[in-house]
């Protein structure tokens, strides 16, 4: 399962960040208020923060990063 998360391309990646968090506003504009709604958004909230604050930690971004510092200097 980790293979394949890490095979997928940057875009590929803001997209499963992204997608159910815009999933949960929809249903909620679609089914209104409701206990279901809210839960959908919050754990779709707190999915796409744990991908942003996890993204630096990511074994491709730390490379990129490293490569930036060596074009800085």
């Amino acid at each position: 399962m980790l293979e394949l998360i890490s095979d997928l391309s940057p875009h590929a990646r803001v997209v499963t960040a992204v997608l159910p968090f815009v999933l949960a506003i929809v249903l909620r504009v679609v089914l209104g208020r409701n206990r279901m709604t809210r839960t959908l958004l919050s754990a779709s909230t707190i999915w796409f923060l744990v991908n942003v604050l996890l993204a630096p930690y990511s074994a491709r971004m730390q490379q990129e990063l490293q490569n930036m510092e060596h074009l800085i200097r």
